[in-house]
């Protein structure tokens, strides 16, 4: 499966990493990516994920999720 994801308040690529991280400590997935200069984060994964606690997850770092689909 493979989720894309907008996401407001990364500025740098440290904040990529912050995020990346975040995500990979709480679920089990194959790729995470992201890109500040567009507030793109694209993850891969087996199994679905539950949207709802991915959005509060990143939301309590600091950054703000905007969107979430599956691709």
């Amino acid at each position: 499966m493979k989720y894309k994801l907008k996401v407001d308040g990364m500025a740098c690529s440290m904040c990529e990493a912050h995020v990346n991280d975040c995500i990979r400590n709480n679920f089990k997935v194959k790729k995470v990516k992201s890109n500040h200069k567009n507030g793109d984060v694209t993850i891969d994964c087996d199994k679905p994920l539950d949207k709802t606690l991915l959005k509060d997850i990143i939301d309590k770092t600091g950054y703000i999720v905007l969107k979430i689909e599956e691709a």
